[in-house]
């Protein structure tokens, strides 16, 4: 059993494909607790419902990350997928689970990817340079923001005259599909 903590900050959609998504197919993925930087967040709706544990940590905490890797140690958690985690994980955290951490980012990397580029912020830059496609790069962590290893991209058409919000929709389809096969088939093959 590999044993994974979902780190999250939103409303937790993506969190919730990939737990309905190992639980259809009785994976040997299991999905442990989730780490959040919020307390006010969705993703507590999420855990509920699954009965995951859901564990709160400050954001000093997720900045100093000692108190956070002692944790995930303790579980003894081996892989971390980060779904709508706003923050960037500190390096001793990425060190300690070097190409075990996930990530999901709303573009086709290298466009749109970097420090402040996320959510509608990128679907406002993707549609203001004129792109005809855009799409999600699922990717692994390592020390820069959206620099890691590319598993997965998947595309999609951007029409002319479409909306921010339209965008997001077709993307977060493309999030819900991609993000759990990849995670899922990644682990079982390392």
């Amino acid at each position: 059993m590999s044993k994974v903590a979902i780190f999250a900050s939103g409303a937790g959609s993506n969190a919730d494909r990939i737990l309905k998504f190992l639980a259809e197919k009785e994976s040997s993925v299991k999905i442990d607790c989730f780490v959040t930087n919020k307390i006010n967040a969705g993703i507590y709706d999420v855990a509920m419902n699954y009965g995951v544990p859901i564990v709160y940590f400050s954001n000093s905490d997720f900045a100093d990350g000692k108190v956070i890797l002692d944790f995930l140690q303790k579980r003894k958690i081996q892989w971390l997928v980060l779904a709508g985690f706003l923050r960037k994980i500190e390096l001793n955290i990425v060190e300690a689970f070097e190409n075990r951490i996930f990530n999901l980012h709303p573009s086709l990397l290298p466009k749109y990817g970097g420090k402040g580029m996320y959510g509608k912020f990128v679907h406002e830059a993707v549609l203001k340079a004129g792109e005809t496609q855009s799409g999600i790069s699922i990717h692994l962590v390592n020390s820069e923001f959206d620099k890691g290893e590319i598993l997965r991209q998947a595309k999609c058409n951007v029409e002319k005259g479409q909306t921010v919000e339209e965008l997001a929709i077709k993307i977060q389809k493309l999030e819900h599909e991609f993000f759990p096969k990849v995670i899922e088939e990644y682990i079982i093959n390392h």
